[in-house]
């Protein structure tokens, strides 16, 4: 058969389990190429069955209405109620531990950037434009030192 490519055989038909797995796969954030690969199904297969199953798009959006209702961290059940803005994490641990853990979510809008009064260092700070030191050591030692080791 002169000149025709031969394609890999791949299943017409998706198993059960790997139904599973590229759901699974896809909703931590892969692409269709990648779970295509990992798979060993054509990219063509993987990105209907996602658009079939409401698993196409911008994942971190599907992902976030999936949680709706539920912890950003732990997954627990939220109760949300009227007139109050919606919760996102049960407790105050949960929250502090997911923005921990994702920084470049932050939108600091409210970064300074100035140069301690003691020790000459450069440094920024988040929402407070008039620090005067780096850190509670050099504020210590400017206040109650006299500044004599500052500098």
């Amino acid at each position: 058969m002169g000149g025709q490519s031969v394609r890999p055989e791949r299943s017409l038909f998706m198993t059960d389990e790997q139904r599973n797995s590229v759901a699974d796969f896809r909703r931590e954030g892969y692409g269709y190429t990648a779970i295509a690969k990992k798979m060993k199904l054509s990219r063509d297969t993987v990105r209907s069955f996602c658009r079939r199953n409401g698993l196409s798009g911008d994942m971190e959006k599907i992902i976030e209405q999936d949680q709706e209702g539920r912890c950003r961290e732990c997954g627990a059940g939220l109760e949300q109620r009227d007139g109050v803005k919606r919760r996102k994490f049960c407790c105050k641990e949960c929250r502090e531990k997911w923005w921990h853990k994702h920084p470049d979510k932050i939108k600091q809008r409210a970064v300074y950037s100035f140069v301690c009064a003691c020790c000459g260092e450069k440094f920024t700070a988040y929402g407070n434009s008039k620090r005067k030191y780096c850190s509670h050591e050099c504020y210590i030692k400017a206040r109650f030192k006299g500044g004599a080791e500052c500098g």
